[in-house]
């Protein structure tokens, strides 16, 4: 399993033809308190960079954005009652969608671990 990033602090871990989709532990520090998370619908389709969901939180809202195009296939439901669980654990229990990768190709337009820490201390 890889794991790579996109410059606006989303993370997709790739296992197989699947991605599973969250915003960054920086993302979820920056945000402060998240308060609401909206979900894509199960059966989506969504192209890269396109939005996926958003996050509100005390401080403010942002769109979260899909690192790799892809169908829906799962959402992290316990975000509906539990959206802290994204500062607790936002590159883990804090996940938000699972898809299938429509063109892993479109990977060549992400960061991995070491390029996304690299960029952060850019910011």
């Amino acid at each position: 399993m890889s794991t790579y990033y996109t410059k606006e602090h989303e993370w997709v871990k790739v296992d197989g033809g699947l991605g599973t989709v969250g915003i960054s532990d920086h993302a979820a520090h920056e945000l402060g308190d998240i308060t609401f998370v909206e979900l894509p619908k199960i059966g989506a389709v969504v192209k890269q960079f396109g939005v996926l969901g958003s996050i509100e939180s005390v401080k403010a809202a942002s769109d979260i954005f899909a690192p790799l195009s892809g169908k829906v296939t799962k959402v992290n439901d316990a975000l509906d009652v539990t959206p802290e669980a994204v500062n607790e654990s936002a590159e883990d229990a804090g996940w938000m969608a699972q898809f299938e990768i429509a063109d892993e190709a479109e990977l060549k337009n992400l960061m991995t671990q070491d390029q996304y820490n690299d960029y952060l201390k850019t910011l």
